[in-house]
C-alpha cells in the first residue's frame, strides 16, 4: 500500500471509517459478550464522549503541566483504595489489565533484588491465571511456573506449593479465573505466601469492580481482597466492570512504599532527569479523566442498581442453558463470567453450536472446552432471545467448522 500523496477531507475520511466498521462487532445490539461491558446507560455514555473530547490532545507524562490529572489519578486510586481495604495512594493506574500485571511482577522482582539479591527469580500461578502473567515474565526474565487446578476449576494451594523455593518472588491467585468465572482460594494462598515468606498478587482485573457490590447485593463472594491478611499486590480493570472506556486499570498496594519499586529513574541523559511510574512515558490522559468521571458519576448507588442488572441477567442466561439437556455449565462459577459446554454422553458438537449462534449474530467466545460468556447489564434485555436461539441451535447444528479457540488475537498486516 503505497504512502497517500495528498491529504483526504474530513468528511471522507469519517465515511470510509463508518464504512469500515460495517464488520465491527456490534457490542450495542447486546450479542457480544466480551471486549465491551456494555452499561446501558446512555447518559454515561454521554459524558465519556464529552470527557473524551475535553482530554484527548492532554498527556499525562508530566504531572507539573496538568495537575488536574495528578488531582484525577490520585482520588482514583484512593477511592478503590477504599473500595479493596487497603491504604490511600497505595497505587497507581495504568493502560489496562495487561499493564497492570506487569507492573506487579516488576514491583515483586525490584523488591526481591533490593531486600534478597534474587538473580534467578520465579513466580507461582495456577494453570487458569491469566496469560499477561506469562506475557510480563518472558519480558521480564523471570521464571513462570504453573501449577495444575483442583477438581473444582480452582488454584490449588497444595500443588503451588510444591512449585515454590527460595527464589519465588510472587505467587497469584484470580477472583475470578477468566476461563471459568471461579475466584482462587485466596485465604490459602495469602497463608502460603505469609508461610514461605513471599508477595501475593490477587489478580482482580475482571471482577474487581464487581465483588464489592456483588457482594453487597447479597451474593456469596469468599474473601478475596486486602481484608486477607497477606495479600500484597491487586490489579482491577476500571474499563471492565467499572464501566469506564478502555484503557483504564489499577495495580494496587498493601503498602504504599511497594509503588517505589515499580518507579524508572534515568539521570545519565542530556535532557535531564527522567523518571516514569509506569511502563509508558507519554500515557493518554483521556482514561484518566473518563475513570475519575465513571466512578463519581455512578457512584456506589448505580454500581449497585447495574450488579443487580448483571446478576439477573447472569441467572437467566444460567436457567436457559441449565433447561437444554444437551448442555451444561462448566463448574459452579462465582461471578457473571462462565463457560458452557456439551453435557457428558450428549454426543453434541459444541463447536458446531457456536457456528449456528455465529450465524444469528451472537459472539460467543470459543474455549478449548466450550462457549464462553462475559454478561454486562444490557444483557438483560437479550436472555429470552439468547436461551431461544441457543436451544434452536443445539437441536439443530451441523458438523463444527473448526473455528479455533483464542483470546486476543493476531492482526493481518499484510
Amino acid at each position: 500500500m503505497a504512502f497517500p500523496e495528498h491529504g483526504i477531507k474530513a468528511d471522507e475520511l469519517l465515511a470510509r471509517v463508518t464504512d469500515l466498521g460495517h464488520g465491527d462487532i456490534d457490542w450495542r445490539g447486546g450479542r457480544a459478550f466480551s471486549l465491551v461491558y456494555h452499561p446501558d446507560d446512555e447518559e454515561l455514555e454521554r459524558l465519556l464522549h464529552e470527557i473524551a473530547t475535553l482530554y484527548i490532545h492532554e498527556n499525562a507524562l508530566n504531572p507539573f503541566k496538568y495537575p488536574s490529572l495528578v488531582q484525577m489519578e490520585s482520588e482514583v486510586v484512593d477511592l478503590a483504595a477504599d473500595l479493596f481495604h487497603t491504604q490511600p495512594k497505595a497505587g497507581t493506574m495504568s493502560s489496562g489489565g495487561t499493564e497492570s500485571i506487569f507492573l506487579a511482577v516488576h514491583t515483586a522482582r525490584s523488591f526481591a533484588e533490593k531486600n534478597e539479591g534474587n538473580d534467578t527469580p520465579n513466580i507461582v500461578t495456577a494453570n487458569t491465571v491469566h496469560p499477561a502473567f506469562a506475557k510480563a515474565c518472558h519480558y521480564l526474565k523471570v521464571e513462570h511456573r504453573c501449577a495444575p487446578v483442583r477438581g473444582d476449576l480452582r488454584a490449588d494451594p497444595e500443588a503451588m506449593a510444591a512449585l515454590i523455593d527460595a527464589n519465588t518472588i510472587l505467587i497469584v491467585g484470580s477472583s475470578p479465573c477468566y476461563p471459568f468465572g471461579v475466584i482462587d482460594p485466596i485465604a490459602d494462598l495469602a497463608a502460603l505466601a505469609l508461610e514461605q515468606g513471599t508477595l501475593m498478587h490477587v489478580d482482580a482485573c475482571l471482577g474487581g469492580w464487581i465483588l464489592p457490590w456483588w457482594e453487597r447485593i447479597g451474593e456469596s463472594v469468599p474473601p478475596w481482597d486486602f481484608r486477607v491478611e497477606g495479600v500484597t499486590s491487586m490489579s482491577a480493570d476500571i474499563h471492565k466492570y467499572g464501566y469506564a472506556f478502555k484503557g483504564a486499570s489499577l495495580v494496587l498496594y498493601r503498602d504504599p512504599e511497594m509503588v517505589q519499586h515499580q518507579w524508572f529513574v534515568y539521570d545519565q541523559w542530556p535532557g535531564g532527569l527522567y523518571g516514569s511510574i509506569t511502563t509508558a512515558g507519554t500515557r493518554p490522559a483521556a482514561p484518566i479523566a473518563g475513570a475519575w468521571a465513571t466512578i463519581n458519576h455512578l457512584g456506589a448507588e448505580g454500581y449497585l442498581a447495574k450488579t443487580e442488572q448483571v446478576r439477573d441477567a447472569t441467572r437467566g442466561f444460567q436457567a436457559g442453558i441449565a433447561a437444554i439437556d444437551e448442555l451444561e455449565i462448566t463448574g459452579e462459577p462465582d461471578l457473571s463470567v462462565f463457560e458452557f459446554g456439551a453435557a457428558p454422553r450428549s454426543g453434541l458438537d459444541i463447536g458446531g453450536v457456536g457456528d449456528v449462534m455465529d450465524d444469528r449474530g451472537w459472539n460467543l467466545d470459543r474455549q478449548q472446552g466450550g462457549l464462553h460468556l462475559m454478561v454486562s447489564p444490557y444483557h438483560r434485555r437479550m436472555v429470552d432471545e439468547f436461551t431461544a436461539d441457543l436451544a434452536d441451535a443445539a437441536a439443530s447444528h451441523g458438523e463444527s467448522k473448526g473455528k479455533a479457540a483464542a483470546y486476543g488475537g493476531i492482526a493481518d498486516l499484510e
